[in-house]
């Protein structure tokens, strides 16, 4: 008899297991089983692996960033001297900004510059500060007139101010007498002391409120 006919042929009560065939009983047992198994696993045991792969991640972070502390920790003597000579850096460089007394004999030593390389200033105009996070920038426009080895001698001589005094945005053309024109910009810069610093971040503050209000 084939298993099929075999299969509608059964007559399987309920309330006599007992009497079913071996082979059914069997496969409705391992059935049973399988589904206490599966739901076994989706109720108790995944919970429970979600959980510990969580637990695997979150100590992974926290050794990382154990590792990271102790490493800071282990050089932070390093970091506090490093610290230590960047103030030490920028001391110095504070010290290459002149105070708000010393701009007027800055610009004149410029100016003195200018005139012991043979140039002859046909402007020379300082613009409006303009007031940064602690110091501040003062533009001044140039127009120079001489020679090229006079242009030279004069960017050199600027650069070796003990003072801080950059160049800018050079031209150089030739004029309708005799020689060159060199036209730039110069920017020297001073600290702002504690009054200058506080009334600056409160004009910062405004000029942000101004434009919050227009948007």
């Amino acid at each position: 008899m084939s298993l099929s006919s075999d299969m509608q042929n059964l007559n399987l009560d309920i309330n006599n297991i007992g009497s079913w065939p071996v082979w059914v009983r069997g496969l409705t047992i391992a059935l049973v089983c399988l589904a206490v198994l599966v739901v076994g696993y989706m109720v108790v045991i995944k919970p429970e692996l979600d959980r510990l792969s969580a637990a695997e991640s979150k100590e992974l972070s926290l050794k990382s960033e154990f590792e990271l502390k102790q490493s800071k920790a282990a050089n932070l003597d390093q970091y506090q001297e490093q610290m230590k000579e960047i103030e030490r850096s920028f001391g110095t460089l504070l010290r290459q900004l002149p105070s708000k007394t010393e701009v007027a004999d800055l610009l004149s030593e410029i100016s003195s510059i200018g005139a012991a390389n043979g140039l002859e200033f046909k402007l020379f105009q300082p613009e409006k500060e303009q007031p940064l996070e602690f110091y501040a920038e003062l533009p001044i426009q140039l127009e120079l007139v001489g020679e090229y080895h006079q242009f030279g001698r004069f960017v050199s001589d600027v650069a070796r101010l003990p003072r801080i005094v950059t160049l800018h945005d050079f031209k150089i053309g030739s004029t309708s007498e005799a020689g060159f024109s060199m036209t730039a910009q110069a920017k020297t810069y001073r600290y702002l002391d504690d009054e200058e610093i506080a009334q600056a971040n409160k004009d910062k503050k405004k000029s942000g409120k101004r434009a919050a209000r227009k948007r």
